[in-house]
């Protein structure tokens, strides 16, 4: 069986290596000594539509298939993973407005999120709780035709600078999910600073005192937090990370060629020594291995494969460790010079090691896909 992009998804893949060329690479080292991605930045993401990737069209999004969607989060996460980390997040909220929204809360949000004109984001880890997402301890308490939020959600990327939050809270005991509005009185957002990675995504620690609700901010109804809303979201989310990671390693990869070709040790360039060209092979098989399984998994994603969620999750845990391994190698080959901001490799090893922890730890993807191997009749003989 061939696998081969068509026409279309071509064409995509141009266009987004051209944006990304022009408008992200060159700038990324200064996201990250600013700590921020400039608004004329997202506005840009927003005037191609990207921040809309998986919107459906009728709301003013690509409605881009999941394949294509991954080659979005590959070019963007070979110039910056920062910028890629909010399309993650951004994405995370689309899915789940339009997934599990009313009609009333699709016909608010989704043009405005699809647009860029509101900025999204996704609340769910807690100071006290990351993985462990069902002990959540923001609680939601009704009252009225309002529900009041009290609590505190830490490492929420772009809350910085987020409109509009997917926020997860326990409601009589059972995990639920609410839009919440930054504006909200009671909500106070500070920034967090000085991340190992992705040091330009924002991240803020959101502070919930007494915020008032409105019950139509409720999405599918008390206690269907976790199980619908977040892990379908989470798909997305993982998907994006395990993409945006086969950027990581194929800036590695071309970083490395390019350096191979320019540096000289004893008399001749680094390409002509047979353990660099070892490495470089490695980097060539782990980011062609790590797309495969990501385009696998999206393709099972687009016709509601039941065994998705476990391609996804494969596909993160191989990705993400793919990058942290071609990362490493990357700075090794560059030497000395890898080590300092004159060279992106440094950034894009701070970036990998990243992606091994956010939307699920790479520990947490090898229990649950072990446990996929028990549950499914695909593995027992």
């Amino acid at each position: 069986m061939r696998l081969e992009l068509t026409e279309q998804q071509q064409e995509s893949q141009a266009a987004f290596r051209a944006f990304v060329n022009e408008e992200i690479f060159p700038y990324a080292d200064e996201f990250e000594r600013q700590e921020c991605v400039p608004r004329a930045v997202i506005d840009k993401l927003a005037q191609q539509r990207y921040l809309g990737a998986i919107a459906s069209q009728t709301m003013g999004g690509l409605g881009a298939d999941m394949i294509t969607f991954a080659i979005l989060n590959e070019e963007l996460g070979r110039g910056c993973s920062s910028v890629r980390s909010l399309l993650t997040v951004h994405s995370m909220l689309i899915y789940a407005i339009q997934r599990w929204g009313t009609r009333t809360q699709k016909e608010a949000w989704l043009s405005r999120l699809a647009a860029g004109e509101t900025i999204g984001a996704f609340a769910l880890s807690e100071p006290n709780i990351g993985s462990d997402a069902k002990g959540i301890e923001t609680s939601a308490t009704a009252q009225g035709q309002s529900y009041i939020l009290n609590g505190r959600k830490k490492w929420i990327t772009f809350g910085q600078v987020a409109d509009l939050f997917v926020v997860f809270a326990q409601c009589g005991g059972r995990p639920t999910a609410f839009l919440v509005e930054s504006s909200v009185p009671g909500l106070t957002i500070k920034p967090i600073h000085g991340l190992l990675g992705t040091k330009a995504s924002m991240l803020a620690e959101l502070t919930f005192d007494q915020c008032e609700i409105p019950a139509a901010n409720l999405i599918g109804g008390e206690g269907f937090g976790f199980m619908t809303v977040a892990l379908s979201a989470l798909d997305i989310g993982r998907y994006s990370v395990a993409t945006g990671s086969v950027g990581i390693g194929q800036a590695c990869l071309e970083a490395s060629v390019q350096y191979t070709q320019e540096r000289k040790q004893f008399g001749v360039y680094l390409k002509d020594h047979q353990l660099i060209r070892q490495m470089i092979t490695n980097m060539i098989t782990n980011v062609r291995a790590a797309r495969l399984l990501c385009y696998q998994a999206g393709y099972l994603k687009d016709i509601e494969d039941p065994e998705a969620t476990t391609s996804i999750l494969i596909a993160k845990y191989f990705a993400s460790t793919m990058a942290t391994r071609v990362a490493s190698d990357a700075v090794q080959i560059h030497g000395a010079n890898g080590c300092t901001a004159e060279y992106p490799v440094a950034r894009y090893m701070r970036d990998a090691k990243i992606m091994e922890i956010i939307e699920g730890s790479t520990q947490i993807q090898q229990i649950t896909i072990a446990k996929s191997a028990y549950e499914s009749d695909h593995y027992h003989g």
